[in-house]
């Protein structure tokens, strides 16, 4: 074996990698853009600015937001869990720990969605297919979208899990100096991705909405899971590259330059592309660089304590969002008897929707996630003589919910 390979795969059986609060810190800002982006959409229980020009621009400025959100997400799961993983792991192991970070709040989010507004809107079926993460292997975008729309990219997520032990034990036999091309060729499939779907499938009929896509086109493009396993192998391929020190960092304050610039880039190309082909080198960028400053000890904004304290509970926030938009503008319409808001009642509307769904978050992550993980993610106690090296690398989505890198 290569020398360079050895050393990477040594990196990554230590037992105690450095943690990455910064990337904690950064997945609170994602689940803000995707937050933004169901803001805005122009359908009658939203459209907080109606369907004149100001909530027609709106949707036009925030429809790719949710996109980079997800992708950034599914990158970050790659890399996290190949930065946290261990030799002596178990598959039941690794699948009962994500079980238990996963699916409870999953459970608490459906059951609050059915309750609340689909139950009278969703078939039984479709129902069950979402509660049980499989309503991604149906292209029909009412199935797919059904319940908690949201809850598609667990399904996603699901699959990945299902996949990280073998994918791991594959992408662990590229040799180190190899790592580059394989994340280039997963760049070059992921942004490809779109071209073959415009020119091989049919593009009618349209997904809800009038979008430049087909409902096909965009199941087997974005909500696939198997088409968006390469998002989450290239997060895997990555943290390799990190590991074996063969990555070029570029540093977190120019990686949200290309991010920003990315999103705006989005509005000026087609549809599917502007979903899938934009945010994957940027994704990759910023997560990279996240944790590089953080094994340096460089500060960034996101690793100051209240932006970790916001990532701890930001896949509660992610999963109960949609929820409170959707019921919260409800009530405020029935208490103000405002219809279509102004953009600075629409900027208030919105901050206080955030900060609701802030707080359910933080309530759901003490009573639920928390506990959960700490009861139920580990079989047995860790030796004593053991326990302070495996707290340092053992983050909240594997066992622990105290420490600062999650998933």
């Amino acid at each position: 074996m290569p020398e360079t390979a050895r050393r990477d795969d040594a990196l990554t059986a230590t037992p105690a990698q450095p943690r990455l609060p910064s990337l904690t810190g950064l997945r609170f800002p994602a689940a803000v853009l995707v937050f933004l982006y169901h803001a805005s959409l122009l359908i009658p229980t939203i459209a907080v600015l109606g369907y004149g020009p100001a909530g027609t621009r709106y949707a036009e400025i925030a429809r790719d937001l949710g996109a980079f959100g997800v992708e950034f997400f599914f990158v970050l799961s790659g890399f996290v869990l190949t930065w946290s993983a261990r030799w002596q792991d178990t598959p039941g192991a690794f699948w009962r720990r994500r079980f238990v970070k996963i699916y409870p709040n999953y459970a608490v989010a459906w059951g609050l969605a059915m309750l609340l507004f689909a139950a009278a809107t969703t078939p039984a079926w479709s129902a069950t297919l979402n509660l049980f993460m499989l309503q991604v292997w149906v292209p029909d975008f009412d199935t797919y979208f059904a319940v908690n729309p949201p809850g598609w990219s667990l399904g996603a997520e699901a699959f990945f899990y299902a996949s990280f032990p073998l994918l791991l034990g594959l992408i662990r036999r590229i040799p180190a100096p190899a790592l580059k091309f394989w994340i280039a060729g997963v760049l070059t499939f992921i942004a490809a991705s779109p071209f073959l779907a415009y020119t091989f499938l049919s593009e009618t009929p349209n997904v809800p909405g009038g979008l430049d896509s087909s409902s096909l086109q965009y199941w087997l493009v974005y909500v696939l899971p198997i088409s968006r396993l390469a998002d989450f192998a290239l997060g895997i391929l990555v943290a390799r590259a990190v590991l074996a020190g063969r990555w070029r960092n570029i540093g977190v304050l120019p990686s949200l330059l290309v991010m920003a610039a990315a999103i705006g880039l989005a509005q000026f190309v087609p549809y599917l592309y502007a979903q899938r082909s934009m945010g994957a080198l940027p994704a990759v960028l910023l997560v990279a660089a996240a944790a590089a400053a953080d094994v340096r000890g460089t500060r960034t904004g996101f690793s100051a304590p209240v932006a970790v304290w916001l990532g701890d509970r930001s896949f509660a926030f992610y999963l109960l969002h949609f929820i409170v938009i959707t019921q919260g503008l409800e009530i405020i319409r029935d208490v103000t008897r405002i219809s279509e808001f102004t953009v600075p009642q629409a900027i208030l509307v919105l901050i206080g929707l955030a900060a609701t769904t802030v707080a359910l978050s933080a309530v759901l992550y003490a009573v639920l996630e928390r506990p959960a993980t700490r009861r139920w993610a580990s079989r047995r106690k860790i030796p004593q003589q053991a326990s302070a090296d495996a707290r340092e690398v053992l983050r909240p989505h594997e066992s622990r919910p105290t420490e600062r890198t999650r998933q």
